[in-house]
């Protein structure tokens, strides 16, 4: 099973991973600190070359950031589904962003993802490393058709 088809299975085995190589729980070493969470997809439907495509329930938008502080060493976000959802659910013409907020909720940067006019089961996009200039909150943002369909977000605080 390739990445793309499993966000979470990837995600999963990052986090093993970077256990095994951190090496034994209390070992000293940097502070590193990282967040990963998933939000539920709400089922809609989209009009594509003049059929309408349904998305089910069963899909979720997961995101992952890594970093300590301010200093992010790199993001990822993506789309997996479950159930007949798998089987069944196409994106076309998504993009993922990633957005930026300060304490405030104020949007100060939005770091805009390609649109992808194929069809994609499982999208998926990585960003690098980034130094926030404020502590807020990091987001990933899932669009589809040009339509928003779900947003993740972090909390970046001291």
């Amino acid at each position: 099973m390739s990445p793309r088809r499993s966000v979470r299975g990837v995600l999963a085995a990052a986090a093993v991973l970077g256990l095994t190589v951190g090496g034994p729980l209390g070992a000293a070493g940097p502070a590193h600190a990282g967040a990963l969470g998933s939000t539920a997809i709400g089922t809609f439907t989209y009009e594509l070359r003049g059929a309408t495509v349904k998305v089910p329930v069963g899909c979720f938008l997961t995101h992952r950031i890594d970093g300590s502080g301010k200093e992010v060493s790199g993001q990822l976000a993506g789309v997996d589904c479950v159930g007949a959802a798998a089987t069944f659910s196409r994106f076309c013409n998504w993009r993922i962003d990633f957005a930026y907020a300060d304490t405030n909720d104020r949007t100060y940067r939005t770091a805009r993802g390609a649109t992808h006019a194929e069809c994609d089961g499982a999208p998926l996009r990585r960003a690098g490393a980034r130094t926030l200039p404020t502590y807020g909150k990091a987001c990933a943002k899932l669009f589809v058709n040009g339509e928003p369909r779900a947003a993740q977000c972090h909390y970046i605080t001291k």
